[in-house]
């Protein structure tokens, strides 16, 4: 549990430090939306294409982005075709997150650190015999 946890905790703080670093560095642009690809468990994620400064298009999905349950039964057909606000790494164009996704990325991922948190403190509070987990 302290291996999942502390996993957990590194994903959602390095997520929260690559928004924070796109959010002071990054550059916007407009992109387009091109498809939404489904995930092995039915999420969608959009497939973007934008040109940044450097003039060569990208076309891929955002590095960050956060899908809910219901990203699994909505079409989001009308969606297709339609321009976006992205923030891309300068250094690295094909690093971007949708703009209009970062209030909801933000407190996803916050949750995220928070649930790694909890686990590790769960896990030490174990192994110092404060709680008993598993096996009497």
């Amino acid at each position: 549990m302290l291996i999942v946890g502390s996993l957990v905790f590194f994903l959602g703080i390095s997520a929260f430090l690559f928004l924070k670093k796109i959010q002071d560095k990054g550059i916007e642009g407009v992109g387009r939306i091109l498809s939404y690809q489904n995930g092995n468990k039915g999420y969608k994620t959009p497939i973007i294409e934008f040109t940044p400064l450097n003039g060569e298009t990208v076309t891929a999905k955002p590095w960050v982005y956060a899908s809910t349950d219901l990203s699994k039964i909505r079409s989001y057909s009308n969606k297709i075709d339609s321009e976006v606000l992205v923030r891309y790494d300068p250094e690295d164009p094909t690093k971007f997150v949708l703009e209009s996704e970062k209030s909801f990325n933000y407190i996803a991922f916050t949750i995220f650190t928070l649930a790694g948190l909890f686990f590790i403190v769960l896990s030490i509070c174990n192994f110092l015999g404060y709680i008993k987990l598993g096996r009497q």
